[in-house]
C-alpha cells in the first residue's frame, strides 16, 4: 500500500517553481527522508502534501486521499510538527495537548487517555502540569511531536524535526521517532538538510532546485559511490602521484586538502602506503561513501563541506626511497 503519491507536482511563488514537476511514492510504515539543502523544495512539499498550499498543477495523495479535492479528510488522517515551534508557551504541556484534542474532535474521556499516552510515550508524564516557557528545546520538540500523534494519524510529517538540537538530544528525538514507528504503524515522512539523520531512513528522496534527482535506500544510494575516498599528503605530492600509479595501479588528484583517489578498502591499504610508497606521509584520512557524497555526484555541489565519518591520521608512519 502506498501512503503518499505525489505526480507531476508544481508549485510556483510568482514565475519561479518552488516545486517543479515532482513525482514521489511512499509505501505505508516506512520512515521516509526528503533531503536536500536549505530552499530546495523541501518545506514546499511538505506545505502541499498536508493541504497547508494547493498545488500549482499535478495531483498528490496521502492516505489515499486526494489533497486538493478532499483537504479536510487528509486533515484528519496526518499529524504535522512544523520546523518553527507552535506550542503554548503559557500552557502546561498537558493543556497543550488537550487543545489539540479539541481541535481533532476527541471526547473528554477520550481525550483524557490519549493525552496520558502521548505523554508517556514521549517520556513526559512527569512534566505535564510544567509549563512549556520552562522546557528544554528538545523537550518542547518532544512534546510537539506527541500533539502530532495525538489523533491516531496515519501519516506523520516533520519538517526538520531536529533543527537547532544538540547531537545528543537529537538522538534522544530521533529513539522516540523509531520506537513509535515500530509500535503503531504510522509512516513517518520528514524533511532534512542532515545528513546524518537519513541513515534513518528506509527510504530516500535527494530533492535539488524542486525536483527529485535520486531515491532508493541509504544503502543503495552509497553504492553509487562504491569506494573509499582516501586524502593523502607527503613530502613530496608530485612523486607521490607517479609512485601511487607505478607502485599500487592508482590514480590520484592533486586537491587543497591533499591527494585524492578512491579505492574499494581504504582501511588496508594504510599501512602499505605507511612501508611502500618510498616517501614520508605526513597524513591520510579516509572516508567512507556518504550521503553527501551522492547528492555531490548528482548535483555539482555538496550540502556540506565535511563529512561526518572521516578518520584521520597524522604523522603515522613514513617510508624511504
Amino acid at each position: 500500500m502506498t501512503a503518499i503519491r505525489a505526480e507531476g507536482l508544481y508549485a510556483y511563488y510568482g514565475t519561479s517553481p518552488a516545486v517543479n514537476g515532482l513525482n514521489l511514492e511512499v509505501p505505508e510504515g516506512a520512515t521516509f527522508g526528503f533531503l536536500g539543502p536549505n530552499g530546495a523544495g523541501k518545506t514546499t512539499t511538505i506545505s502541499m502534501l498536508t493541504t497547508l498550499l494547493k498545488p500549482t498543477a499535478g495531483r498528490a495523495e496521502v492516505a489515499g486521499l486526494d489533497v486538493a479535492t478532499r483537504p479536510a479528510e487528509v486533515r484528519r488522517r496526518i499529524g504535522i510538527v512544523f520546523q518553527e515551534s507552535t506550542l503554548d508557551m503559557d500552557l502546561t504541556a498537558a493543556e497543550n495537548l488537550r487543545f489539540q484534542a479539541d481541535l481533532c474532535g476527541l471526547g473528554r474521556r477520550e481525550a483524557r487517555t490519549a493525552i496520558a499516552a502521548m505523554l508517556d510515550m514521549m517520556e513526559l508524564s512527569e512534566r505535564g502540569d510544567i509549563p512549556v516557557q520552562r522546557f528544554s528545546t528538545g523537550l518542547r520538540r518532544r512534546l510537539e511531536i506527541a500533539r502530532g500523534l495525538l489523533g491516531s494519524p496515519r501519516v506523520l510529517f516533520l519538517d526538520e524535526p531536529t533543527t537547532g538540537l544538540d547531537s545528543q538530544t537529537r538522538a534522544a528525538v530521533w529513539e522516540h521517532l523509531d520506537r513509535l514507528r515500530r509500535e503503531q504503524g504510522i509512516t513517518v515522512f520528514f524533511t532534512t538538510h542532515q545528513l546524518e539523520e537519513a541513515e534513518h531512513c528506509d527510504r530516500i528522496a535527494i530533492i535539488d532546485r524542486g525536483k527529485v534527482i535520486t531515491e532508493g535506500t541509504p544503502a543503495q544510494l552509497k553504492s553509487i559511490i562504491g569506494a573509499d575516498l582516501v586524502v593523502l599528503r607527503t613530502e613530496d605530492d608530485p612523486s607521490a602521484v607517479e609512485a601511487l600509479s607505478d607502485r599500487f595501479g592508482l590514480a590520484a588528484e592533486p586537491g587543497p586538502d591533499g591527494l585524492r583517489l578512491r579505492v574499494s578498502n581504504g582501511a588496508t591499504l594504510v599501512p602499505r602506503l605507511c612501508t611502500e610508497l618510498g616517501l614520508t606521509v605526513r597524513s591520510v584520512t579516509v572516508t567512507s561513501p556518504t550521503l553527501d557524497d551522492v547528492f555531490l555526484h548528482h548535483t555539482g555541489s555538496a550540502i556540506r563541506e565535511n563529512a561526518p565519518n572521516a578518520r584521520t591520521l597524522s604523522n603515522i608512519g613514513e617510508g624511504r626511497r
